[in-house]
Parts: C-alpha cells; structure tokens; sequence
C-alpha cells in the first residue's frame, strides 16, 4: 500500500494519475448519452438477444456503448482497424512513400500518425453508414423498429454523430498517452470490459439463486476457472525466453572494458492483446459491408454465419490471432539489427557466430516462443464457447476480456512502477520490477 501512496507524493505523476482517471469518465459520459430518435428498450432487447453473437462481442469492445446506440456506440475500431491497414501496408512495403516516412524518425512518425487519423475518419463514415443503415432496418418480432422515425435525415446525424464520437475517442485516447499514464486506446477498451463485471456478477448470481439455471458448485468452478485463468495470463504475459549473451574484453585507453556476461530477453507474447483487438477489428469488416444491404440475401447469410458459437467461426478467430502475433512480432522485432548492435558493442552469444548466424538464432528462438504464445491467445479467446458446449453454461468472463484487463493492468502498473522508480521510489513488487508492456494500439510500438 505504501507504494501505491507514493503515486500521490510526486506532484508529476499524480496529476498524470487524475488526469487519466478524468479523461476515462469523460469517456464513460459519453457511453451513457443515446442519440436521439433511438428507442432504447428495443436496441437493448436486441442486443440481449445478440448477447453471444458477434454483435454482442462488439459491444464488448465498444464498453457497452453499441448496445445503448450511444454517440461513441462506434468506439475505436475504426482507429484500430485504420492502424491495422497503416501496418500491414507498411509490413509488406507496397508503399515507398510508407517506408521512406518510417525510416525518418520522429518527424516521419508524427506523418504517419497523421495519415492514420484522414484514414479513421473515412472508416468511421463507412462504418457508422453501415451501423445506422442496419439499425434502421431492424424490427424486434416484426412490430417494434429501433429507430421511431428512419429517414434521411436521421441517417444523416447519425453518421455525423458516431463519426464525431470516435474522433473524440481517438483524440481523447492520445491526450491520456501523452499526458496521462497508460495507452488512452487500451484504457478505454479495459475501463469497457471493468465495467461490466458487476453485470456479469450479478447475472450469475440470478442463474444461481433466482432462476436456479446454474448450480452452486457448476458457479464456483467457473469461479476457480477464472482465477486460474488469470493465473496463467499473468504468467504468460510477463514470461521471457532469456539468452545468454557475453561481451569481450577491450581497452579503451588504459582501462579494460567489457567481459560481463547479461541476457537477452525475448517475450513469450510479444504483441500482448494487440493481436486480439486486430483479430476482432478484422472480423468486423464483414458484418460492416453486410449491414449496407441487411435485407440481401447475402448480408443475411453473412449476419447468420456470423455466430460466435460456430466453429468455423473459432476456427477464423484463432487463425487470425496467430496471424497478427507472428506479424506484430515481424513489425516490432528485428533480429537482424540486434545482431548487428551486439558485434557493434563486442557482444556474442555462447556457441553462435557474430553476424548473420546469430540473426537467425535469434528469428528461430522467436518463431519457436511466438508460436507458444499465439497458441495461449487463440485458446483463451475461444475458451468461452468451448465451455458452453461442454457445461451448457454462458462464461461471462471471457477469456479475451480477462487477457485485455491484466495486460492493460500490467502495461499500466509497469508504466507507475517506472515513474517510481525514476525518482528514488520503491516499485509496487519487493522481488523485482513488474514486467509490463507499454504498447501503442495505434502505432503498434512497443518499448
């Protein structure tokens, strides 16, 4: 507790820690407020009937503003999907432009950033006319619409008012990552899932006592589960593959330098829970195009197929987890520069040449860990739904809302942790420094 009361002596970083803690309730506001011409009983009667689809997976994300058609109903996934296009664009250098702003340092990043924000905006339009158009469509029991009176110029605001919402989002997530503590875009995705948790709780409670859907000892297994889950994301999330590296005696003048003998640690998930998000914001796509046209017969087939439950759906969703563990990790990793500063310096790895063989040891050992962590990730998102075929129980603490909440939790308890420490303060752990990660959704960084 001591260290967590140090946090307020340091005027630098308390007022970091009030205006995080400002700008997120700024952001929960903003869930709360509908826009206008929405009948809430019925969006929210549709999205309890979605509760285990995607749409209900999409809320998830956006904290419970889709399910209320509030103005940030959009959240950040048109930031996010843009960051995703930005990186994949730039991972497989189709665009000279792209490379040549990325190798310019700091002014090259601010371009980039730039051009991410012009790209969310037009996603935010595209997906927010998709969003309003499905929305206005849609009639619970083919008698109560969503929408009182749909016309052009409810589509109109609408569009305006969810474009407008996720601009904010985005800029009120940079100011918490420049000014505040913690990645603003993260905070906002845990701040979301945290604040459904007494919901869940409550929920379990009515299946157990009330409706007597669930047995006592079937809720205290999920409870064990869930903190046995947790158990293993923690340790995941700060396990590292160490390499031993040793640095040769050189003289500098009349002084020996070098000849100690350190590790190179490499992280078993390297990207964290950005490969999830990617995952989730590139499953979005589908249903986006498909809400143009919800009367098609493709857009139906494609809203139908969409169910979390099936396994082709699990299959995708693991798949493109992996996928975006090893690309995160080909973006922000390269062993080819570290091999080259370690010659640089007089480092080597026991057993492995200088130079090129030590890159590929380096890209092997990586791959071979990498592949153990994406296969974590893939198995704890889709955890939920093997559980409901197995216990024939709704899981409401799903294993992608669990790994979000303790690795922001980490990154963000890191990030104090290193304030601490930089001014002559105990750290929160007595053995050793909590092992975070302080990544940038948007940017895909990582330090």
């Amino acid at each position: 507790m001591q260290s967590f009361a140090d946090i307020f002596k340091i005027p630098e970083l308390r007022k970091r820690v009030f205006f995080t803690l400002g700008i997120l309730v700024v952001y929960r506001v903003g869930v709360a407020i509908p826009i206008p011409g929405i009948d809430s009983t019925a969006i929210q009667q549709l999205f309890k009937s979605q509760a285990n689809n995607f749409l209900g997976f999409l809320d998830m994300f956006s904290g419970g503003a889709m399910s209320r058609m509030s103005i940030f109903a959009m959240g950040v996934m048109p930031y996010i999907n843009s960051s995703i296009i930005m990186s994949l664009l730039q991972g497989a250098h189709v665009i000279p432009y792209l490379d040549r702003l990325a190798k310019e340092g700091e002014s090259g990043r601010r371009q980039l950033n730039k051009i991410t924000r012009y790209f969310t905006l037009l996603l935010a339009v595209i997906q927010s006319f998709g969003l309003t158009t499905l929305i206005t469509k849609i009639r619970l029991g083919n008698e109560i619409a969503v929408v009182r009176e749909p016309g052009a110029l409810f589509i109109f605001t609408t569009v305006l008012t969810l474009t407008a919402g996720t601009i904010f989002i985005m800029w009120l997530g940079e100011q918490i990552t420049e000014w505040g503590v913690g990645n603003g875009i993260s905070l906002m995705i845990f701040t979301g899932i945290v604040d459904r948790l007494p919901s869940s709780l409550n929920q379990m409670r009515k299946m157990v006592f009330d409706l007597q859907e669930m047995s006592l000892l079937t809720a205290l297994s999920l409870g064990a589960l869930v903190v046995i889950v947790v158990g293993l994301v923690v340790w995941v999330e700060t396990a590292q593959r160490k390499i031993p590296v040793q640095y040769a005696r050189r003289m500098v003048g009349r002084k020996m330098y070098g000849g100690a003998s350190t590790f190179l640690p490499l992280k078993v998930n390297q990207s964290g829970v950005i490969a999830v998000i990617f995952a989730v914001s590139l499953l979005s796509v589908p249903v986006t195009f498909a809400s143009f046209n919800p009367d098609g017969e493709w857009s139906k087939r494609i809203l139908g197929l969409w169910n979390q439950r099936a396994l082709w759906y699990e299959a995708t969703y693991a798949g493109l987890i992996i996928f975006f563990c090893y690309f995160y990790n080909s973006v922000s990793f390269n062993p080819v520069d570290l091999a080259d500063n370690l010659k640089k310096w007089g480092g080597f790895i026991p057993g492995i040449r200088p130079g090129e063989p030590t890159a590929e040891y380096i890209n092997a050992v990586s791959m071979r860990i990498t592949l153990g962590g994406a296969l974590f990730v893939a198995a704890l998102a889709i955890m939920p739904d093997i559980l409901h075929r197995v216990m024939n129980t709704p899981f409401y603490f799903g294993g992608t809302s669990i790994l979000i909440v303790v690795g922001v939790a980490l990154d963000t308890v890191g990030q104090l942790e290193s304030h601490l420490i930089m001014r002559h303060y105990e750290g929160f752990s007595k053995t050793g420094r909590v092992k975070g990660r302080w990544f940038n959704v948007g940017a895909g960084s990582q330090s």
